[in-house]
This record gives C-alpha cells, sequence and structure tokens, in this order.
C-alpha cells in the first residue's frame, strides 16, 4: 500500500513538472511573410504612359534597360543603353568608356544638364559623381553638371558611398576619407587589422555621425567607426572567417541605428547604438538591401539564382523565395515589394502571420 502511495506521489509531481514545463515553454510563434503577387509587367517592349502630375515614380535598371514606372504597373520611361548607365529617383545618364561630356535627365526625359569631366558618372538621389581615369580621384558636379570641387589622389579608390550628409570613399592602401558637400575632410582612418587591409566595402550613415567598412584579407574584417568632434574612433569591430577579395556591400538604415553588411555566405547586422552584433545565413552574395517599415529586404545572387530574403529587426528571418534570372533588382514603397528580373517587374504585396 506504501509502495501504491510513493507511485502515485511520483506521477503526481511528474504531471506537475511536465504542465509547468509546457506553460513556461510556450512562445508566441514568429512573425512570416507571406509574398502575394499584385501584378506583373514585361519591359521588353513596353508601352510608356505619361506621369501624372506630382506621381511619385519608381526606377528600374535590367541589362541593358532602364527607365521609371509607377506603383501600378504603368512605365514612364524606359530607355536603352549600350555601355553603362546609372539611374535614382531624381536623375539618370548613359555614358560609354570614352565619353568627354554626358547628357542626364528628369525622370520625364528632361535634359537637367550635362556633366562635364570626363569619367564614370555615379548618380545617387540628387548627387552626381564622376570617377576620373586612373581611378584615384572624383569629382563631385553641382545640379547642372559642372564641376563643384575635386579629390585629386594616387592611391585607388575601391569602394565609395554618399549620404544626405556627405561621401566616403575607401582606398586601396586601407584608409577611408569622408568629405562634406564642400570637399572638406570631415572624417579619416584607417581600419587596419589585416595583413592586406585594402577597403572592400564602405558606407556613411544618413547622419554622417558613423561610418562603416570591410577591409582586408587575411584576416577580413568589418569595422564601425564614430565621429567624436575632430576624431574619429572605432567603437565596434569583428573577424569574418569566410571574407573574399572582392567588394562588398555595406548599408546604414535610414534612421541610423543599423548597418548591414556582407560576406560570403552570410550578412552581418550590428546595432550602432548598443554595438550589438547579429548573422543570417544565406545563399549567395547580398548585392541590394531596401528598407520597408521594420523590415527589411534583401536580395542575393547566387550562381544561377537570385533570393529575397525578408529580415524583421533585429536579425530575425522571416521568409524567403527564389527564382532563376541574368539579372534582377529589388525595391520598397508604401508596402509594397517590387522585383525585377530578367524583362519583368512585380509587385508583392507582404503580409504578416
Amino acid at each position: 500500500m506504501k509502495n501504491k502511495k510513493s507511485a502515485s506521489f511520483y506521477i503526481l509531481i511528474a504531471v506537475i513538472f511536465c504542465v509547468i514545463y509546457i506553460i513556461c515553454a510556450v512562445r508566441p510563434l514568429g512573425t512570416e511573410y507571406q509574398f502575394i503577387p499584385d501584378w506583373k509587367i514585361d519591359i521588353s517592349n513596353p508601352s510608356v504612359h505619361e506621369a501624372e502630375d506630382g506621381e511619385e515614380l519608381l526606377y528600374f535598371k535590367l541589362g541593358q534597360s532602364m527607365g521609371y514606372f509607377t506603383e501600378d504597373g504603368k512605365v514612364t520611361n524606359f530607355t536603352t543603353y549600350p555601355f553603362k548607365s546609372s539611374i535614382s529617383p531624381v536623375y539618370y545618364t548613359a555614358y560609354n568608356a570614352n565619353n568627354s561630356s554626358v547628357s542626364f535627365f528628369t525622370p520625364d526625359g528632361t535634359k537637367a544638364g550635362t556633366i562635364t569631366e570626363s569619367g564614370f558618372p555615379m548618380i545617387d538621389d540628387d548627387r552626381i559623381f564622376v570617377f576620373l581615369p586612373g581611378g584615384s580621384s572624383f569629382v563631385m558636379c553641382n545640379k547642372d553638371g559642372s564641376s563643384k570641387w575635386k579629390y585629386s589622389g594616387t592611391v585607388p579608390i575601391t569602394a565609395f558611398d554618399s549620404s544626405a550628409a556627405g561621401c566616403a570613399a575607401g582606398f586601396a592602401d586601407g584608409s577611408v576619407c569622408a568629405f562634406d558637400f564642400d570637399g572638406n575632410i570631415i572624417q579619416r582612418f584607417a581600419p587596419g587589422g589585416s595583413d592586406y587591409p585594402v577597403i572592400l566595402g564602405v558606407a556613411i550613415s544618413p547622419s554622417g555621425e558613423y561610418i562603416a567598412t570591410v577591409s582586408g584579407q587575411n584576416r577580413q574584417r568589418f569595422v564601425l567607426a564614430k565621429k567624436y568632434g575632430t576624431q574619429t574612433k572605432i567603437i565596434f569591430h569583428e573577424f569574418i572567417d569566410s571574407g573574399e577579395p572582392r567588394q562588398e556591400l555595406v548599408k546604414f538604415s535610414s534612421d541610423n541605428g543599423t548597418v548591414f553588411y556582407n560576406s560570403k555566405g552570410r550578412m552581418g547586422i550590428v546595432n550602432t547604438n548598443t554595438c550589438r552584433s547579429a548573422h543570417i545565413k544565406l545563399q549567395g552574395h547580398v548585392i541590394n538591401i531596401q528598407e520597408s517599415g521594420k523590415s527589411v529586404f534583401a536580395l542575393a545572387k547566387g550562381r544561377t539564382t537570385y533570393t529575397v530574403y525578408a529580415v524583421e529587426k533585429f536579425a530575425t528571418l522571416t521568409g524567403s523565395f527564389s527564382f532563376s534570372a541574368d539579372t534582377a533588382f529589388i525595391e520598397t514603397k508604401n508596402g509594397q515589394l517590387y522585383v525585377g528580373k530578367g524583362s519583368t517587374i512585380s509587385r508583392i504585396s507582404i503580409s504578416k502571420n
């Protein structure tokens, strides 16, 4: 009788323990995305529509074509080009390897000005830069395309970025310079820490307060630096074991609070306030990152496929899908995801479960 009571007691304890464990172990499921196609357009031979006054446009660049389209899928500008091009929400241009000057245009096709410097133009929002022959100097242009100021160097520029606060250049010798829009150097430092210190990726935050880099080989590392008055201090760094000798994407979030960087097989994510870092394994090489509210979408290019990853801040992977294409892009606007692949553009609504 005593043994039966003892057994019943232990069974009761076990049941209570299981109930408590189940209650404590319950966790809400993470947010998952559903990608719902809204429309799809073919831009191989599109019908071009006139944009309405004040209508916000998105831009595309696929293969040897580029242009602008509306949120409901109407192409408002379409052009092809034989060599290279640069496009942003504000301007676009096409150029060749030996141009002495090149015109650039607004989204409706109106000529905005002429870039008078020989070299390779880069348009980032409303900012126009030209990288000069030789690869160690660049010019920032005025709104009409004329030269505003020039940086003349002797060391090859290996990485470049601009934001609303200025621009930053990384060099083959491992140094980094940040400039304001008058051409003054506002930050200068060298991340160091590698046998071969070349800068492979650089980003300047929208506020101009931070600069982030991927640099070096043996070992490659990511560095986050912050401006304190006239000094620049490294506030976070980590080594990248799977680094490759290629240009890497580095990008800040619009609120300056997060910086993303690419390395082989993963995307690094760093909180600029807490210096907390996280990593997400990916298939391919990240070539584009777009924000949408509290979410981030990354486009990674593999050998034969592209993959779009949805990441909930801070660093939770919540969905992905892949497709085959020769060329691709992603863009976000008003909670919608736009995916270009080959000669088509699709709008995809994002539903959370």
